[in-house]
């Protein structure tokens, strides 16, 4: 089996951040969401991998080519992104006639997907999908199941949903996924949607089957959303010093990283602390990720991610916040005081 890892896209509900760098680049817990879905590939022992870009490619493929993946890793370019399935279309030469999952690079699955890629070997259906409960279906594409539970008919977004089984971004497919793509129609945001394949796939004859997540999901397309994701998944941290610590107190599950030193600090975790950062007469609260390479000093931050190079001096205190690399966040030194902000399109600011 082959996998198939989406990172392209504008990532426009991320703006002003993904102006600059790539949505399945930015970290949750001080590492790319990409990251965790390469990882969870390996892990299902999937060995041969694709990666879609578009904007930013050359950024996603330095970063992915950083780290030594026990994986074979293809960079397949898209272009202008027009839908899920005109992705598989792009991939057609590397996918070569075989079985293989498509995962949204953008999303985070708690429990991977070892046991949905052994479901789809023991079931050999022509595509399994990923399934999860949510609260408000409408909200989302739903699936509708029959009495054997296989995947009767898709609706995206319905009005009056028929189950509140919303879909995960992963899919598990047969090759026979290119021929419903290639007979498909653009939708009215003219892209090819992937749903819209895998209906025909359904109307055709062919068997879908549904895999139900039941840990937690998370996809990471909203500011919101990274923040949320970055709580669930510094909840399963374990403790670690690497750094340096003097006259400070360190509660709970705290990391902190190789060469990062916290001085006449308060650090309270869940929380992690990057390569080299320093902290600094600061509080670090929980549900808090400090990239690397960052200055904390006078500072109270709790519920946030701050990347890496990031510099916050005297700004009192900072909730529910996800703040940009190379970001400095400093104290006016002159009189009268006030904010002073430079900001970027479609930003969204609480003071």
């Amino acid at each position: 089996m082959k996998a198939l890892i989406l990172s392209g896209g504008h990532g426009t509900r991320l703006r002003p951040l993904t102006y600059s760098q790539q949505k399945q680049l930015i970290p949750v817990a001080n590492k790319p969401v990409l990251f965790y879905t390469i990882e969870d590939v390996i892990e299902a022992g999937i060995r041969d991998i694709g990666i879609i870009v578009g904007p930013n490619k050359e950024q996603v493929i330095e970063t992915v080519r950083s780290v030594d993946w026990d994986a074979d890793i293809e960079f397949i370019y898209q272009g202008e992104p027009k839908g899920l399935a005109h992705a598989i279309l792009v991939a057609e030469e590397f996918l070569d006639d075989e079985e293989f999952v498509m995962y949204l690079g953008d999303n985070i699955l708690k429990d991977g997907i070892v046991d949905h890629a052994s479901k789809f070997r023991e079931l050999n259906p022509d595509a399994l999908i990923l399934l999860t409960e949510v609260d408000e279906p409408q909200r989302f594409g739903v699936a509708e199941l029959d009495e054997k539970g296989r995947v009767k008919r898709l609706i995206e977004k319905p009005k009056v949903p028929p189950s509140n089984y919303a879909l995960v971004g992963v899919y598990f497919f047969k090759p026979v996924i290119i021929e419903a793509c290639k007979n498909i129609k653009p939708s009215w945001r003219n892209e090819l949607e992937i749903t819209d394949a895998i209906q025909w796939l359904i109307d055709n004859g062919y068997r879908v089957e549904a895999s139900i997540v039941t840990g937690w999901w998370k996809d990471t397309g909203k500011p919101e959303d990274i923040l949320e994701a970055n709580r669930l998944v510094l909840d399963d941290i374990k403790p670690k010093n690497e750094g340096r610590v003097e006259n400070s107190r360190i509660m709970g599950r705290v990391v902190i990283e190789e060469g990062a030193m916290v001085r006449d600090s308060v650090v309270k975790g869940p929380c992690v602390i990057g390569r080299n950062s320093q902290i600094v007469n600061a509080y670090i609260g929980p549900y808090t990720s400090i990239g690397n390479n960052c200055v904390i000093e006078g500072t109270e931050i709790e519920d946030s991610v701050i990347i890496d190079g990031s510099v916050i001096k005297n700004a009192g205190r900072i909730v529910e916040s996800l703040i940009g690399r190379n970001v400095r966040i400093v104290e006016a030194d002159s009189k009268p005081k006030g904010c002073r902000f430079v900001v970027g399109d479609n930003s969204n600011i609480v003071l």
